[in-house]
């Protein structure tokens, strides 16, 4: 089973991608589910929030104990989230990706687009339309960080072992191929299916 992290955020849509994969899925609201589930999905919403959030809620060793050895998948604020630096103190990164990033670099909510993006997962090469809101700027990449896709010459997509982190929002456009890939492909089985 996979959890989608619901503190905030649009995390339903998520959901949507899994149950259209056919992965089963359940809200993470509280630390303790972590236990029961395979691989987390950390949704967009706003990183200060969160930070607040899973600082009162006691998430942070948890989550940082589960990324040792199951995958994780940021989109946006996920992103933020997940990396090693936030240039915006306010914010409290889980560590997980080397990566330093710059919170809603891309400008503000009305400056929201949608973009093509060439996506290389390991062989394959596809071009997706995704949409960028309010979105996070990868400035630096650790040695150990795959570029799977750039916006513009900034990495906008990077897998770093079992996790991956995206400045965009795939789910927003029903585009499954990240969720497969962390939850089942990379893993050559059906593992989380329902």
């Amino acid at each position: 089973m996979i959890g989608v992290l619901a503190l905030q955020g649009n995390y339903s849509k998520h959901i949507e991608i899994l149950d259209k994969l056919k992965i089963s899925s359940c809200e993470v609201r509280y630390n303790n589910q972590l236990d029961e589930i395979n691989g987390l999905i950390i949704p967009g919403g706003e990183s200060t929030t969160m930070t607040d959030i899973m600082s009162r809620n006691n998430f942070y060793d948890k989550i940082q104990l589960f990324s040792q050895t199951k995958p994780i998948l940021g989109t946006c604020a996920g992103l933020i989230m997940m990396a090693k630096s936030v240039l915006d103190k306010r914010v409290r990164p889980l560590e997980i990706l080397d990566i330093e990033v710059d919170r809603n670099a891309y400008g503000r909510q009305i400056h929201s687009f949608v973009n093509k993006l060439p996506i290389k997962l390991e062989k394959d090469l596809e071009t997706i339309s995704v949409p960028f809101i309010r979105a996070p700027q990868i400035t630096k990449v650790g040695k150990n960080v795959e570029i799977i896709s750039n916006y513009n010459k900034n990495p906008v997509a990077v897998k770093s072992g079992i996790h991956m982190g995206l400045s965009f929002h795939p789910e927003l456009n029903n585009i499954t191929i990240f969720h497969d890939f962390v939850f089942i492909k990379q893993f050559n089985s059906k593992t989380y299916a329902a």
